[in-house]
């Protein structure tokens, strides 16, 4: 069957979306601060990003955080350049004052975690990938760790 434009509509939101990615902090943290044995799958997985196989989206919350922690190992500077590089391979989508709002009412036991769900379902990102999966226990999009999705896309 030849995909059309009429036929991408007609495709329900989640399957529209699925080169869509938000990443998580923790996910970003594998790759720069290349933490065994995970770095592996967050590297192939900008590598796809970088190969224009996947759109890899995040919040100035986990770029925020991802700073704070980097800055700690590798210094002020490193960690701006490590951002600045990565910067180019993600984009960044904003929260805003209602998702801080679905966040402080949800049941999500992790405020930042709650934020970054909100964030992805704002902006219409089916696949959350973080390493941290029990506080999604009742999310309506798709939540993996990049290995888990990595494999069931048959991407490696």
């Amino acid at each position: 069957m030849k995909t059309t434009i009429i036929n991408l509509i007609m495709l329900p939101i989640w399957i529209r979306n699925m080169n869509k990615v938000f990443v998580d902090t923790d996910v970003i943290l594998d790759l720069l601060a290349e933490r065994v044995p995970f770095f592996h799958f967050s590297a192939v997985l900008f590598t796809f990003a970088e190969m224009k196989k996947l759109e890899l989206y995040t919040s100035p919350l986990v770029l925020a955080n991802t700073f704070y922690i980097l800055r700690k190992q590798l210094g002020n500077n490193e960690a701006r350049n490590a951002l600045r590089k990565l910067r180019i391979l993600l984009h960044v989508v904003d929260s805003s004052e209602s998702i801080i709002d679905k966040a402080l009412n949800s049941d999500f036991s992790d405020f930042e975690d709650a934020i970054q769900y909100y964030t992805a379902l704002e902006h219409e990102i089916t696949v959350i990938l973080t390493r941290n999966l029990r506080d999604y226990k009742n999310a309506s999009v798709i939540v993996q760790t990049p290995e888990a999705f990595l494999v069931t896309n048959k991407l490696i």
